[in-house]
């Protein structure tokens, strides 16, 4: 059986009414298959603060061991964000760690970002954020 064919074998059938309910709720989607309004937006930031490359990303800034914000062109209020720990190049190996994610209070186009060593202790850590919105 193909990988496939075997991931949905594990899966329960989804009933008349749930796949009735998932229906309702979609949003019209170009050919591209994201809705018209949707944005994605996206920052790499290093260590050190600085905003290595963007889009829809206007600025980043350190503001302690591991703490950094990240402002966007656009609102992000009723976003999602994704983060992950990597050196701002195409190479090399970054340090490992974790990263915390979450929109930054009284800037409503910023994210405040959090990184740590894989111990848990605050440490400046180069990241990616995708922001969907």
């Amino acid at each position: 059986m193909s990988e496939s064919k075997q991931a949905a074998a594990d899966q329960p059938v989804a009933s008349a009414a749930v796949r009735a309910e998932a229906s309702a709720l979609l949003v019209p989607a170009t050919l591209s298959g994201m809705p018209p309004t949707a944005q994605l937006l996206f920052a790499v930031v290093d260590a050190g603060g600085a905003l290595v490359r963007g889009f829809g990303a206007v600025s980043a800034t350190r503001l302690g061991v591991g703490v950094y914000q990240v402002v966007f062109n656009h609102d992000l209020t009723q976003s999602a964000f994704v983060g992950t720990i990597g050196l701002p190049g195409s190479v090399g190996a970054s340090p490992s760690g974790e990263i915390a994610v979450v929109g930054r209070a009284g800037v409503p186009n910023g994210i405040f970002v959090q990184t740590f060593t894989s111990a848990g202790a605050p440490a400046d850590r180069g990241f990616h954020i995708a922001v969907a919105s």
